[in-house]
């Protein structure tokens, strides 16, 4: 299982983990047109600069 390190108290925690289980520190999401935005972006740069 992948793991991620908590901001708040530096363990390792599941990747899909919301919550810190140990601190409660809570992971901020991103909705997912923010994510594929961005990929759009990261592709339409690199065909700009390959072409």
């Amino acid at each position: 299982m992948e793991k991620k390190e908590c901001p708040g108290c530096a363990m390792e925690v599941d990747r899909d983990a919301e919550v810190c289980p140990i601190c409660g520190y809570e992971f901020p999401q991103q909705p997912t047109s923010i994510k594929i935005m961005a990929w759009i972006m990261v592709i339409l740069l690199l065909l700009w600069l390959v072409f």
